[in-house]
């Protein structure tokens, strides 16, 4: 592990030391973080980054880790979760939420107040901050179809407010992604509507899920993204993919498009697997799918 000395201030703010992030991260796979931190503000994030700045620190931001592969080496330096930035309020038909609240919990807020446009997003198991970051999606809506504006860090450690058209966004990306920003909060832009309709909506939303994707394993969702003209699980499913598998990580039965953890998947697993899919699939189709999924850490 890196050396790494704290200042005494750090001990107000809530941290592990070489944690195990295949205990934290929604696919349960990952080697240790050096530290990984779970500030409970604003000023903690700052003082968190600062800090990693000024001591030439990596610094790692992360949500609840459901879009992500953590590789086998683990994380150096800090890694911070927001998930205790999780407060969401509702004035009139704008919902404001911290960082890391719960995408799916945002939507059924928006239902108990008969909000619409966070329908598609009900079942979606990221925080708001990597929603937000990469434009997260379902059923033909985004996030920038009902985003406002959003609070960032910025890398000069300044918290500015950005609004939708400022964020340059496109399919599972922005320029938050781009600077290498740390989303803080997010305010949607919603439409009042009927409680039932909204329900109905999210309740035939769940249903499609659990029909077509494979939720009883951990997974770390849509592998790919969806190439122009295409569907990435029919031609997982047309190249005879389905159920190959290396290690323990396998390609879904249910939905050729996810990666599941079967028992104990290593990330050399996944990625093998990944890059394994890429190689088939341009050899038969000529088309290069490209990773949805981020991989950070080391080997």
């Amino acid at each position: 592990m890196t050396k790494i000395i704290l200042d005494e201030k750090f001990q107000k703010i809530f941290h592990y030391k070489d944690y195990p992030m295949k205990d934290f991260a929604y696919l349960r796979i990952g080697g240790k973080a050096d530290y990984l931190f779970f500030p409970k503000d604003y000023d903690e994030v700052i003082t968190i980054y600062n800090f990693s700045k000024e001591n030439n620190i990596p610094f790692t931001i992360v949500g609840n880790c459901s879009n992500l592969i953590i590789r086998d080496g683990g994380i150096r330096g800090f890694v911070v979760s927001l998930k205790k930035l999780n407060k969401i309020n509702v004035n009139d038909n704008e919902l404001t939420t911290q960082a890391g609240a719960q995408l799916i919990w945002a939507s059924f807020i928006a239902l108990k107040h008969s909000l619409s446009g966070l329908e598609f997003a009900c079942g979606i198991p990221g925080t708001i901050g990597g929603a937000v970051a990469m434009n997260a999606g379902a059923y033909d809506s985004e996030i920038k179809d009902v985003l406002k504006s959003c609070e960032v860090l910025t890398n000069e450690g300044k918290i500015v407010t950005k609004t939708k058209e400022e964020l340059d966004y496109s399919y599972r990306s922005s320029s938050i992604l781009k600077n290498k920003e740390i989303v803080l909060s997010a305010t949607f832009s919603l439409q009042k509507g009927n409680y039932q309709e909204i329900k109905d909506k999210m309740l035939e939303l769940t249903k499609k899920r659990l029909e077509k994707q494979p939720l009883e394993y951990p997974s770390c969702g849509s592998v790919f993204k969806r190439p122009k003209g295409y569907y990435v699980g029919k031609l997982i499913q047309d190249a005879k993919l389905q159920g190959l598998r290396i290690g323990d990580a396998m390609v879904s039965t249910k939905h050729a498009g996810f990666i599941i953890n079967t028992n104990k998947a290593t990330a050399k697993d996944y990625i093998s697997l990944i890059n394994l899919i890429r190689k088939k699939i341009y050899d038969e189709f000529n088309i290069l799918l490209e990773q949805e999924v981020l991989i950070i850490g080391e080997e």
